[in-house]
């Protein structure tokens, strides 16, 4: 079926930018400071986009705007749209990193953070200074929302990246094993630590899941020994973890890069584990926005090479 050339100019290009504003923001006030316009000429394209779709698209409730099903089912066809338009216009401009400008937006763990970041922050200021990173806590449970409302430019997580939907794009980086990780005079023990030990002496447990009765993946495999352990205390801050275990008579179970770099600076003990634990992946997550994106491609191509080097 050919191209409506007649209906395609009936649309400005601007309200498409002005809708995805107004989708994203449920406000007519911040969706026109997020474009720069004012709230009376936001108000009026508004009208003028209800009259091309024949639809209200936000309507007021108790709480403030809410998108009507019709405009919940524009927001990404018209974000996936703009973002193709800006590839496709900027396609020939070559993205020269040395003298780039622009933000890049980060939601990942303090683990990924600690790991990545450091090596990352140093080759931008060698190849991209221009180019800012702004990191966000990790919250698994909003992080596709975050994704698709273009709060967050890329994330770094863990296995739980699984259930994004089709335009969650995904890249494996690396996959993580396990170590066991405690301070030997305080505990009393020296590697290997066995499985008795394992589980006599009390855990710290990292989580990021929120909740009061948190499990992890050492409480299933226990479990199906018919075994299980005490915790002593939880956090989702894996940088505490090391002071924790430096000063307690305790252990954790960690990534076996993260324990290592831990337990190099603060003169830990190491041991594998007694009991067997899945391989956990660590992958790059992005919105299919971005797919074309030279800046974007530059950076994932960037973040991918320094976690091989890891």
């Amino acid at each position: 079926m050919g191209i409506d050339t007649v209906n395609l100019g009936r649309i400005d290009l601007n309200l498409l930018v002005h809708l995805d504003a107004l989708l994203a923001e449920r406000s007519v006030m911040r969706a026109a400071a997020r474009v720069g316009i004012g709230q009376s000429a936001m108000s009026h394209n508004l009208a003028r986009l209800r009259e091309l779709f024949g639809d209200e698209l936000l309507t007021r409730g108790s709480d403030g705007m809410r998108l009507t099903p019709r405009a919940v089912t524009l927001r990404e066809p018209v974000r996936t749209m703009l973002a193709q338009v800006e590839a496709l216009v900027s396609r020939d401009q070559a993205f020269d990193p040395a003298t780039a400008v622009r933000t890049f937006r980060f939601g990942l763990p303090d683990s990924m953070e600690v790991l990545i970041m450091p090596a990352l922050l140093a080759r931008m200021r060698e190849v991209a200074p221009g180019i800012h990173l702004r990191l966000y806590n990790f919250d698994a449970s909003r992080l596709f929302d975050e994704l698709d409302a273009d709060e967050v430019d890329l994330a770094i997580g863990y296995d739980t990246f699984q259930q994004g939907q089709f335009h969650h794009k995904r890249r494996k980086l690396f996959t993580e094993t396990w170590l066991c990780m405690f301070n030997a005079e305080k505990t009393g023990i020296v590697p290997p630590i066995s499985l008795d030990d394992y589980v006599r002496l009390p855990h710290v447990l990292t989580s990021l899941r929120p909740g009061r009765n948190v499990r992890g993946i050492v409480d299933d495999a226990l479990e199906k020994l018919g075994l299980s352990r005490s915790v002593a205390l939880t956090t989702p801050r894996f940088l505490t973890v090391p002071s924790l275990v430096a000063r307690a008579p305790v252990i954790v179970t960690m990534q076996a890069r993260l324990a290592r770099l831990f337990a190099a600076e603060l003169g830990l003990s190491l041991s594998p584990l007694p009991v067997e634990l899945n391989e956990v992946t660590i992958s790059l997550l992005w919105h299919a926005s971005y797919d074309h994106d030279p800046a974007h491609i530059w950076l994932r191509e960037m973040v991918t090479q320094l976690a091989a080097d890891l």
